[in-house]
């Protein structure tokens, strides 16, 4: 069974400019997280962009599906920015594909040494291979339906909207 990682950017993915004392893209860091973590999947990773998710617009998230539909794999991971995850997390569940979708990310830039995104990331692995078929998000070690999460900007926890 093959999973197909969709990388889209998010802070995931983010360096830190010491110059400039900024944030920004350069290349994905999937290639060694799933190396440092000694996975043997059967994984194909495809970046499809590489940009904050406060910046994703409509078109974005239409090639994200499109992504999404195109694909053979019916386990497919999608590395994306936190503080729109839920957005294009309710876009790809209306979609109603014959597929598991699991969303992940990180609060902290995985090449800060202090990232949740390698935690995240192992465990959007393990979701994506037992749920069933639909759309979640996966942060902290936990999963959430698509129709039922949202970020706590005060925590800085993902949590469902109702019990």
């Amino acid at each position: 069974m093959a999973i197909k990682i969709l990388v889209t950017g998010g802070t995931f993915d983010k360096e830190y400019d010491e110059i400039n004392g900024r944030l920004y893209f350069k290349d994905t860091h999937l290639p060694e997280l799933l190396k440092l973590g000694k996975c043997n999947l059967d994984i194909r990773v495809r970046t499809v962009m590489m940009i904050d998710s406060l910046e994703i617009t409509e078109a974005d998230r239409e090639l994200i599906l499109a992504h999404c539909r195109q694909c053979e794999e019916k386990k497919i991971l999608i590395t994306h920015g936190t503080d729109t995850m839920e957005v294009t997390a309710k876009m790809l569940g209306m979609a109603g594909l014959d597929k598991t979708i699991v969303l992940t990310g990180a609060m902290i830039p995985y090449k800060f040494g202090s990232s949740d995104g390698f935690f995240n990331l192992g465990s959007a692995l393990a979701f994506v291979q037992s749920l069933p078929q639909g759309v979640y998000v996966a942060m902290n070690g936990r999963s959430f339906n698509w129709n039922n999460v949202r970020k706590n900007k005060s925590s800085g926890f993902f949590e469902e909207l109702s019990v």
